[in-house]
């Protein structure tokens, strides 16, 4: 850095590739963990499905099923 605290063009470029290269890390580190939020989500739906009326308990409990097989 110059005496006035301003970055030079080396520190601005050294900087930025320091910020890509942490949200990628980041990307990264999300693709890597299980998707829990996905998973939670599917499960919250098949439970409610199994709560319909009008429908035989074969039936949502099918369905119950099929929605629970899309977890990942």
């Amino acid at each position: 850095m110059t005496e006035f605290n301003r970055p030079t063009p080396e520190d601005e470029a050294f900087n930025d590739i320091e910020r890509t290269s942490k949200i990628r890390q980041e990307i990264i580190k999300r693709q890597m963990e299980p998707p829990q939020t996905r998973n939670n989500i599917i499960e919250e739906v098949a439970l409610h499905v199994e709560k319909l009326k009008g429908f035989g308990k074969d039936t949502t409990d099918s369905l119950a099923v099929y929605i629970r097989e899309m977890k990942k």
